[in-house]
């Protein structure tokens, strides 16, 4: 499989992850495009300085060409990738850990019906 092709795959996958399995819907979101906006700029500042320096070198046959500073356009699709489902998975444990804790303090504070 391709590089552009792995790169296809993982934003699809992360986004079934995202709105199938952990239901966050972190890309439904506004402040998680705008958080997204940052990083892409740190990334291409990044990818630029390691593939302008030739740091890092792709095989021509195995991207689509494009390249936005100097890296090609599936970099900035493995990049959303990784940063959505890193801040899905932080939701989804957040929301399952405040569920817990929900739930033992439920359990925890109930007064005794007994008095």
């Amino acid at each position: 499989m391709s590089y552009s092709a792995l790169a296809v795959a993982a934003v699809v996958g992360v986004l079934v992850v995202d709105l199938a399995v952990y239901r966050t819907r972190m890309v439904t979101r506004r402040v998680f495009w705008v958080a997204y906006a940052i990083i892409v700029v740190f990334q291409l500042l990044m990818n630029g300085v390691l593939t302008g320096l030739d740091v890092v070198v792709y095989d021509p046959a195995a991207i689509w060409g494009p390249r936005i500073a100097y890296a090609p356009v599936e970099d900035l699709l493995f990049g959303f990738a990784l940063v959505t489902l890193t801040l899905a998975t932080w939701a989804a444990v957040n929301r399952r850990a405040n569920t817990a804790r929900r739930r033992d303090l439920e359990t925890d504070t109930r007064r005794s019906s007994t008095r």
